[in-house]
């Protein structure tokens, strides 16, 4: 009797385990404790594979038998499909492929687009060399998208989300991107274009070549002109925000020119005088900030010549940001040679936000100045606070219809360079120009997914005070703390010892 009822318990277990994996099939679900919620879907995900038109097919390119270090991205990702196709309701299906297997598989995933790399596998302590493959195609109907290698963490979600969005939309809204006045080229901020064009068609326009700014762009973005803009443009640029259009601006009014060791004011071009019309006011004095970007300066030492970190507050690293979309989720942005910007009107009908704001050790310097790299900066240079060196304003700028502005003191910030010397841009740098011209377009679906993850970790500031009672206190805390145990250790086992003389055992 008691074997019989120990089957049928084994019989209810076997079949309460067949159910429960039959649920978790179907319903799908992990826990996420990472402090930003990388392992959690973001609300833009969700909606774009909620609104797929049509099946998404994934083909994973992955190796088998990858070194430790890279196993947890194939399951990362294999995971992360998983709840894709269940949040798309079937709308999304993937397969894992193993180039490696055969020289035929190989080949099919290198015209495909996706490339091995080469990474390390210690194998009987010797190091080898392994041809790994960790991409995707990503591919819908006719339209295909490549990943040509899987990030982990957040970015993994960002690539594969991105990409499908860029398929998914068979007619992208325009961006205007103004030319004509000796502004950087598309070529030249090709990190910022790669994020654009996942929701955008970038497209140069010149303002001479128009009688009007065509309805048709979503937005106009404006970076880095260098030369002198006629009337007439300005009066384009007028009539399209009074017809409720949107800009965001990149402009430096100042020079900084390290070759020279010398700082000076810009030429007039008209710009700043076509802004303080529309109520925003550029300053004239370089801001400096004692949170800053060093420079690395050569110095001869002996013999040999050595590069040292110097502080160079011209280079401000900005930290502290406005809650508003286009400064949503940032950490830090690099802002070299930037100058103040506020606006000036007081009627009610506008509202400003300060996005970008210097940290409360913060200066101004007047141009012209000379650049001494050997300068001693102290607090007393320091002595603003909170500047804002980027703004946004809506309201009816230019007429009675509401648009909106960004603007941005510094017009270097988000280019890359011309071809050949191109350098890598701080990704908030590209973040925070990529949400300002999702918020003017009313398009902010990818701010959140975009800025999702930890970029930088900075170390806390300390005072001197302060990193002495830790220092002394790292040494000293334990040793007081034994002592303590010592003494009541010692008088616990005092009073046994009085209890066991007089007999009390």
């Amino acid at each position: 009797m008691k074997g019989r009822n120990v089957i049928i318990q084994l019989i209810i277990l076997a079949a309460i385990l067949v159910v429960v994996n039959l649920l978790s099939s179907k319903l799908y679900f992990r826990g996420d404790f990472t402090e930003d919620q990388r392992y959690t879907l973001s609300t833009a995900t969700k909606d774009i594979l909620e609104d797929l038109p049509e099946v998404v097919t994934v083909k994973a390119y992955f190796s088998e038998d990858l070194p430790t270090q890279l196993v947890s991205t194939r399951q990362d990702f294999e995971d992360l499909l998983l709840e894709y196709e269940n949040r798309s309701g079937g709308y999304l299906v993937y397969e894992f492929l193993n180039p490696n297997e055969n020289e035929q598989k190989e080949q099919e995933a290198q015209q495909a687009g996706v490339n091995p790399v080469m990474v390390n596998v210690r194998e009987k302590d010797q190091m080898k060399q392994m041809r790994a493959y960790l991409g995707a195609i990503i591919q819908m109907g006719d339209r295909k998208e490549i990943i040509p290698l899987i990030q982990p963490g957040a970015a993994m979600e960002y690539a594969l989300t991105t990409a499908i969005k860029k398929i998914a939309i068979a007619d992208k809204p325009k961006i205007g991107l103004i030319q004509g006045h000796g502004e950087a080229p598309l070529e030249e901020m090709i990190e910022l274009y790669q994020q654009l064009s996942v929701l955008y068609e970038i497209e140069p326009f010149t303002l001479s070549d128009s009688a009007t700014v065509p309805q048709y762009y979503r937005s106009l973005a404006w970076i880095n002109p260098k030369d002198t803009i006629p009337q007439a443009d300005f009066a384009k640029l007028d009539k399209y925000l009074a017809s409720g259009g949107t800009m965001f601006v990149a402009y430096s009014n100042l020079n900084g020119d390290l070759s020279q060791a010398y700082l000076s004011a810009a030429n007039d071009i008209g710009v700043s005088s076509w802004l303080s019309r529309l109520g925003i006011q550029m300053g004239r004095e370089f801001v400096v900030d004692a949170e800053n970007a060093p420079v690395s300066v050569r110095q001869q030492m002996g013999q040999f010549t050595m590069n040292r970190q110097i502080a160079f507050p011209y280079f401000p690293i900005i930290k502290n940001f406005s809650e508003h979309p286009a400064s949503k989720g940032l950490e830090s942005i690099f802002l070299p040679f930037a100058s103040t910007v506020s606006f000036t009107k007081t009627d009610t009908a506008f509202h400003s936000t300060n996005l970008l704001i210097t940290s409360e050790l913060s200066g101004l310097v007047s141009p012209p100045t000379t650049v001494d790299i050997q300068r001693q900066w102290t607090e007393n240079d320091f002595q603003n606070s909170s500047l804002p060196v980027a703004m946004a304003v809506e309201g009816p700028l230019s007429g009675a219809a509401s648009s909106k502005i960004v603007v941005v003191s510094n017009g270097q910030f988000i280019i890359n360079g011309p071809q050949g010397q191109q350098q890598q841009l701080n990704a908030d740098n590209v973040s925070f120009a990529s949400n300002a011209i999702d918020w003017l377009s009313d398009d902010t679906g990818l701010i959140d997914l975009r800025t999702k993850g930890v970029t930088a970790r900075p170390l806390v500031q300390l005072e001197d005070g302060t990193k002495e009672l830790l220092k002394y206190g790292n040494v000293l805390l334990p040793i007081l703390l034994l002592l303590i145990y010592a003494f009541v250790r010692k008088q616990r086992n005092n009073r046994k010892r009085q209890q066991w003389a007089a007999g009390n055992y």
